[in-house]
């Protein structure tokens, strides 16, 4: 996995996160530490929308340090953050007050995410109960002729 890719992939699980109930501004610098995905980027939650960005952010909060598949791992909800830190898989430097509310973001990503894969179900439950009313509908019109 090239640098690009990972940066695609964790902007990606990041984006979905609905950070508009959070009111200070939080920025964090990843720093990963690979070879072939090694690089920086940041993300940022400004005014209640969410920045992630291929750049340094020196006003920075917090720095995070890691592998590439440790990233992934707390991108997706599997690895906890503070495991992860507690293990030495993942490195912080700043305010590790404010690098806490990382798992918040990744946790409010993973409720959109359940919630809409909750919306997508209820939706198909409406059509298809909305498709069996109208075949009964069409029968008993027909019935009545």
């Amino acid at each position: 996995m090239t640098y690009a890719e990972l940066f695609y992939e964790i902007k990606g699980k990041f984006m979905g996160a609905d950070v508009s109930d959070i009111h200070e501004h939080l920025a964090f610098q990843f720093n990963i530490e690979d070879e072939e995905a090694g690089g920086i980027f940041y993300v940022e939650v400004k005014d209640g929308e969410l920045y992630v960005e291929p750049y340094e952010y020196y006003d920075r909060d917090a720095m995070f340090i890691c592998a590439p598949d440790v990233l992934l791992s707390i991108a997706d909800g599997k690895t906890d953050p503070v495991a992860a830190f507690t293990e030495q898989k993942l490195r912080v430097e700043g305010n590790i007050d404010k690098a806490l509310r990382l798992k918040e973001i990744i946790e409010l990503k993973r409720g959109a995410a359940e919630k809409s894969v909750a919306k997508k179900a209820a939706d198909k439950v409406v059509k298809t109960v909305a498709k069996t009313v109208a075949k009964k509908a069409a029968k008993d019109g027909k019935k009545s002729k």
